[in-house]
Order: C-alpha cells, then structure tokens, then sequence
C-alpha cells in the first residue's frame, strides 16, 4: 500500500510539474511574441498614417489618428494567437509630430479538464506597452523654419478645393 501510494503521489508532482512549466514556457514565449507583434505593427502602421500631402507642403513630419488606428487594429488582428484575449489601448496619439504610445495586455490561459463539468484554468496575465516617435526630414529644418516665420510664405497654408 505504501509503494502505491508513492507512486501515485510521484504522477500527480510529475503532471503538476509539467502543467506549470508548460504555462511558464507559454508566459514567457507569448511576452516576447507580443513585444514584437507590438513594435512591428506599431512602426507600420505609423508608416501607413503619414500625411503625405502635409509633409511634402511643410516639410513636417504628421499622422492621421483615425488612419493609425484602423491600421494597428487590421495587422495586429492578422497576427494574433487566437488561442489568448487581447485588450489594446491607445495612450497619447499626437499627430505632429507624430507620437503614439500602445499598451496591449494579453492572458495567456491554459485550461484542463480534471474529469469534473467545469475545466480548471491557470492564466498569466502580460502586459506590452510601446513608444513610438515619428521623425522628420532634418536637411528642411532650416528652410521651413525661415517659412514659417515668414509672413507672406504659403507654407503650410491650407489647400483650398479651387486651388486642386
């Protein structure tokens, strides 16, 4: 009986210890996937966002908010785990210049099921967060200073729709 219950006791340390390790390894993977997925989508979508038109007018680095948003949530949803929840929030979106911070939180959830109606579930939760700053063309820096201060430069005026 008591080598019985020794080895039953050995199985039961032995899968507890294979489920933690297997959440820690899944922690720890899906932070550094998530920190990745974060910067490259972020970076891309910034670069989806420029103004363009505003840029080549002023020499002024810009974004547009609704256009980096819609961007980060399309090419973050297509590179996701679906297998974990996801919650995005966005901090501080500043459209010149350019500046977003994003923070992603996401749990990573392993669930089993003991023999009972209700499975039992381990989660870890994971928490991204990530800084980007647009940058500018440095060689206008001094043209458009002088144009900006100049009073009768139409350098960053707007574009009126006759003139298009």
């Amino acid at each position: 009986m008591n080598k019985g219950m020794l080895t039953i006791g050995i199985i039961l340390l032995s899968i507890i210890a294979l489920l933690l390790v297997n959440v820690l390894t899944n922690f720890s993977t899906g932070s550094e996937l998530d920190y990745y997925l974060v910067k490259e989508v972020t970076d891309a979508a910034m670069d989806d966002s420029r103004d363009v038109v505003h840029d080549n007018r002023c020499g002024l680095a810009r974004i547009d908010r609704e256009r980096f948003v819609e961007s980060f949530i399309w090419r973050f949803v297509r590179g996701i785990d679906a297998t974990r929840a996801y919650d995005i929030k966005f901090y501080d979106i500043s459209e010149q210049p350019p500046k977003v911070s994003v923070k992603v939180d996401s749990l990573t959830v392993l669930a089993f099921n003991a023999g009972g109606d209700n499975p039992e579930t381990v989660a870890a939760d994971i928490t991204t967060s990530y800084d980007a700053i647009g940058e500018s063309n440095e060689l206008y820096n001094e043209v458009i200073e002088e144009a900006l201060h100049d009073s009768k430069s139409d350098l960053c005026t707007p574009v009126l729709e006759e003139e298009k």
